[in-house]
């Protein structure tokens, strides 16, 4: 089992105890450091009040469990507001909200293409982009993440 599938399982109940939902669990190296990260939400937003609370709940868990034989630093964020999705309950439940994907190479003249969520389907992602709908494979989508116009 996966790092990120072990921590989540003992992470999440964890986290919805203190209200919240687990978004997702992210093991990563950055330069020379590895990080985890639990990205949480709930209604009406997360503050640092949540976050401090589930990192003293998990860090002790995550002691006694010790699922990373590694040195790593332990973080507790929030999903954001322009989270990344990406399990097929992610698209579901936004469904019709623009989104920006990421390809791995260039489709219509472009990497990057955003639009409003129509379908999530084996993977594959379709947006509506004015009249048109473009649909990506997954082997082609890097990243698909909610986007927010500033």
């Amino acid at each position: 089992m996966k790092i990120t599938e072990q921590v989540r399982s003992f992470a999440e109940p964890i986290v919805e105890a203190h209200g919240c939902k687990l978004w997702d669990v992210e093991y990563v190296r950055e330069g020379a450091q590895w990080y985890l990260r639990l990205y949480i939400d709930k209604d009406g937003g997360v503050d640092i009040d949540d976050c401090e609370a589930i990192s003293r709940a998990v860090d002790p868990v995550l002691d006694e469990k010790d699922p990373i034989p590694e040195s790593y630093c332990f973080e507790v964020c929030s999903a954001g507001i322009e989270r990344t999705l990406k399990r097929p309950s992610d698209f579901e439940q936004f469904l019709g909200s623009d989104v920006l994907v990421k390809l791995y190479s260039a489709k219509g003249g472009a990497k990057e293409h955003i639009g409003k969520l129509v379908r999530y389907e084996d993977g594959s992602v379709t947006i509506a982009v004015g009249e048109q709908e473009k649909t990506f494979s997954p082997q082609d989508v890097a990243l698909v993440r909610l986007y927010v116009e500033y």
